[in-house]
This record gives C-alpha cells, structure tokens and sequence, in this order.
C-alpha cells in the first residue's frame, strides 16, 4: 500500500476528518492523517482517548479494502489489531496482547485503542476509516481510565513519533497479506486460556475465554461448563485499577 499521509496540528477527530476528505482525493488513494492534537478523540461507543499534544499517535487510516464482504468486515479488526502487536512487541519487555476485539495491553495495561468504521457498497466494503490512539511519549495520564499505559512508561525513553507510524503502516501491509491473521489474531487474545472476572446483563461471572469466531463473537465457557456466545458491548472484561 502507498499511503499518502497528511500532517495536521489539530482536529476533533481524525475519523471525523477523513469521513470529510474529498470524494475525487480519495477515489482509490489509501490515506493516513496524523493529528498533533485531537480536541475529541473517541473510542469505541462513548468511550473517550486521552492524549497530551504532540506526545502520542493519533491518526486515521483510509483503506480500501478489495473483495471484504459486510459479513467478513471482522477481518479488518484482525488485521490492524495483529499488525499493532508485531509493531509494538519487540520494544517492550511484556507480553503485547489484543484485548477483545482492539485493544492492545502491555501486560494488564491498555496502550492503544481502534475504532473501525466501515463503509458498505452493496454486500461489500467500500471503504474503512482506522482510528487509531497509540500512547507513545505521554509521561503522565490525568483521566480516571483505569490502566492506560505509554511506551515512555514501559522503556523509559522518547520514541520518534514518525519513524513509529511507517513500521506500523510496513507491519500492516505485511499483515494484510498474510494467510495467517486469523490463527495469529486468536494467538494473541488477552486473557485467553486464563479463567477471569467479566459482566453482562445478568452480573458478574467467572469464566475462560476460549475464542473469537469470524464474525468477532468472542465465546466464554463459564465455571458450570456453558460457552456463552457474546457480540460486542454485550460483556465486559473486569479490569481492575493499576
């Protein structure tokens, strides 16, 4: 893929501003826009990012994504997702895991969020818009989120911003053609094989988790032995404070 990347100071959200990038621009084009400062980053539902100005990545991709059916649209998430981990992994000392369905943990400790937002043409994908906020140089995190973590936490130095982003695009064409992603995907899953504390509608419950199916249901199997069957939003993990 030959990104064309646009640097911009500031914006509410750099999903929100490639939803605004010129049909005849990006006919075709794949297209990365780096903010220094998002007044509104979101992630996933009403979930917000935090991110100090000109200290992290925070940047939209714009991929178009060719023969991705509506109901493969999963595939995307498996990508970016592993393609993140094989980026991060080998600057860090902890296990670098994909916290169903896109987060990455360090460890228990979040540092970075994806929202995908996909757009249909017919039963296929048009386009994807990848949002992306990576914790990179941020010394401090001041929100009650309850884990976040930077690479300047976990290393103890500043990374170049830049140089991060084209290993991360490189990581991602290479998984991108990867025939693997899915098995890859599945290795990686945080707290998978490991009994834990989730929640949904009915409390709080212990169980393992077992696997992700393509559609991106995760499946738990509880202490009595039942897998239950989740779409996203319907559980979550229990995350304590670190």
């Amino acid at each position: 893929m030959d990104f064309k990347i646009v640097h911009i100071d500031e914006t509410d959200s750099t999903n929100r501003w490639l939803k605004d990038y010129p049909p005849s621009l990006s006919a075709g084009e794949d297209v990365v826009v780096l903010a220094e400062y998002q007044t509104a980053g979101k992630g996933c539902g009403s979930n917000s990012w935090e991110s100090g100005r000109g200290k992290n990545l925070t940047f939209s991709m714009l991929i178009h994504p060719e023969g991705i059916l509506a109901n493969e649209q999963f595939r995307i998430t498996e990508v970016v997702s592993v393609a993140l981990c094989e980026t991060l992994a080998p600057l860090v000392n902890e296990p670098v895991t994909i916290k169903w369905p896109n987060d990455i943990y360090v460890g228990d400790r979040k540092i970075c969020g994806i929202l995908i937002e996909n757009r249909l043409q017919g039963a296929a994908i048009k386009d994807s818009i990848i949002g992306i906020g990576l914790n990179v140089n941020q010394r401090v995190f001041l929100s009650d989120a309850p884990n976040p973590v930077s690479l300047y936490q976990l290393t103890g130095q500043e990374t170049d911003r830049e140089a991060l982003l084209h290993q991360l695009l490189t990581a991602f064409e290479l998984v991108s053609a990867s025939q693997t992603v899915s098995r890859d995907y599945r290795e990686r899953l945080y707290r998978k094989g490991i009994p834990a504390l989730y929640e949904d509608g009915s409390g709080r419950f212990q169980a393992t988790l077992t696997d992700v199916q393509p559609d991106g249901r995760i499946v738990l199997q509880d202490e009595t032995g039942q897998q239950r069957t989740y779409a996203f939003k319907e559980v979550r993990f229990i995350v304590y404070s670190l």
